[in-house]
């Protein structure tokens, strides 16, 4: 009897078969799609339609990849936008949640800075940047701080609207059965915010590689921003093309991650 209650029906199975199915044909159509792109750019600048010296194309971005990597002068620059892509992630993750904690704790303190958070928030972050380089010096300190001021304002305003939003009846539960503050803070606040924190974590990941990279246009002497900035001033367009199609591919990876822990922590 067990088993029959187990076994799902065959319209269950159905629908997860048209599941199934639909997951394959988007992922299958995704790389057709793709494919199908680098096929006419590299046909375009075969054909001369386009100037493959000013468009570059797939062949000679590879071609650009693989003697990079052949000499190994590409990962430093991989590995140091990447230390400080997450270096900023984890400050802009716990910089956003203990600040939209104080702002829900105390209700004249969210009141009084939110103009100033949205102010800060609207402010081009691509402006601050060089003023941060004249406050901080041209550090690898300096482009983590500009990529947490690309993310951290939106993050903590966004947790802070998710926090006041939180079903009020769960929040009277736990003060008649005597709880504190602190018992709402950890027993329905945070638990019941993980979605919400998740889902900014999915932007953050790619703010904070925005940040990154505009610091990195400025002030580095490495990484992949560097490279950007530096094939086009000596006209490599195929180091530009390469670094930004590479910088694709982290920021797809990036969010893969999340969404991985998404799937692992609703489970």
């Amino acid at each position: 009897m067990e088993q029959e209650r187990r076994t799902p029906s065959a319209a269950q199975q159905e629908y997860i078969r048209n599941e199934q199915f639909h997951k394959r044909k988007v992922a299958v159509v995704r790389v057709m799609l793709l494919v199908l792109l680098l096929a006419v750019w590299e046909l375009c600048a075969e054909l001369e339609i386009i100037d493959d010296f000013i468009f570059s194309s797939p062949s000679r971005v590879l071609f650009c990849f693989w003697r990079m990597a052949a000499d190994g002068s590409i990962w430093p620059h991989i590995g140091i936008t990447l230390l400080e892509t997450f270096v900023s992630f984890g400050l802009v993750v716990g910089t956003g949640l203990l600040a939209a904690v104080i702002l829900w704790s105390s209700r004249s303190v969210s009141e009084i800075l939110e103009p100033y958070l949205v102010m800060l928030n609207s402010l081009p972050k691509s402006a601050l940047a060089p003023m941060l380089i004249v406050w901080l010096g041209n550090h690898v300190h300096t482009i983590i701080i500009a990529a947490v001021s690309v993310a951290v304002f939106g993050s903590v305003l966004t947790l802070q609207n998710g926090f006041h939003s939180m079903d009020p009846d769960k929040i009277k539960l736990i003060y008649s059965l005597g709880g504190s503050r602190r018992d709402v803070l950890l027993k329905v606040l945070l638990p019941g915010s993980v979605p919400l924190i998740i889902s900014n974590m999915k932007v953050n990941i790619g703010l904070c590689l925005v940040g990154v990279i505009i610091g990195e246009f400025l002030a580095a002497q490495k990484g992949l921003g560097y490279l950007i900035i530096y094939g086009s001033q000596v006209f490599q367009l195929d180091l530009v093309v390469m670094s930004i199609g590479i910088l694709c591919v982290m920021s797809a990876g990036l969010y893969q991650g999340i969404g991985w822990l998404e799937k692992h922590v609703g489970r």
